[in-house]
């Protein structure tokens, strides 16, 4: 490790102010992935500012939507009796019961890690991202591998899930991870249907009209089934080729429908 000053901020706003005075800051939710980072120095800021105590998190409900603060753990999502199944179940699968005491939904998404699972539910509820100073679609939110829509000095303060007709989440992990080699989300609401991977994605998270057009056509297995995805624009490396990571989309999709 190396020098770093260490701030806490008291709110979401008093962190946009630490973190725009500091030359090179960061802010700390979770740290899953920060202090690895960190200690593998591939990542040196200056100032870290920790969210603990800006009060945003917590879990409530308003009106047919879930409102999940941004410090929420991944645990407390999973045991809420607020939170739909699908979300809860999804939460529960994320690393393993240390990771998902430490981890919160508002770094997974601030991260935008190509293979975490909470970017795949984002999209296919259609999420807002509610920051410090606005709220962003789910579908403008996501712009490629680790890359958001958030200005430098802005900060997450909660995400808001709609309620779905219909909803389920399948993944694939890896082993020793858990990280998705692929995850797939699906969801049925007001008439439209729609379908998230993630894991499998070059430039991260995004939506499969195949596979929307099909399952709105017929929420079968078989729909699913039927769909032929291209291994084009998918990932390829040690842990599975853009080929396999195709199949995997369709077999997680199957599990999805199925679940739903």
């Amino acid at each position: 490790m190396y020098e770093t000053t260490f701030h806490k901020a008291s709110s979401a706003d008093d962190a946009a102010s630490k973190l725009g005075a500091a030359e090179e800051g960061k802010l700390l939710a979770g740290g899953q992935t920060l202090i690895p980072t960190m200690k593998a120095r591939f990542a040196s800021p200056s100032d870290l500012i920790s969210l603990k105590d800006a009060s945003i998190s917590g879990i409530c409900r308003d009106g047919d939507s879930v409102v999940i603060g941004a410090m929420t753990t991944h645990a407390e999502v999973a045991s809420s009796v607020d939170v739909p199944a699908y979300l809860a179940a999804l939460a529960g699968g994320i690393g393993d019961p240390a990771v998902r005491h430490r981890g919160t939904i508002g770094g997974s998404i601030a991260n935008n890690d190509p293979a975490a699972d909470y970017p795949s539910a984002c999209l296919a509820l259609g999420a807002t991202i509610r920051t410090n100073q606005r709220e962003i679609a789910a579908a403008d939110y996501f712009e490629g591998m680790f890359e958001t829509a958030l200005e430098e000095d802005e900060v997450i303060i909660s995400v808001v899930f709609p309620d779905a007709d219909k909803a389920a989440y399948a993944k694939f992990p890896n082993p020793a991870s858990r990280y998705a080699m692929v995850g797939v989300f699906v969801a049925q609401s007001g008439g439209e249907t729609r379908v998230a991977v993630t894991g499998a994605g070059e430039d991260g998270v995004f939506r499969h009209e195949g596979l929307e057009a099909a399952l709105a056509d017929s929420f079968t297995e078989n729909s699913a089934a039927s769909v032929a995805v291209s291994a084009d624009g998918l990932l390829s490396d040690i842990h599975g080729s853009s080929e396999y990571r195709a199949a995997l989309i369709t077999a997680m999709a199957k599990r999805a429908v199925a679940a739903a």
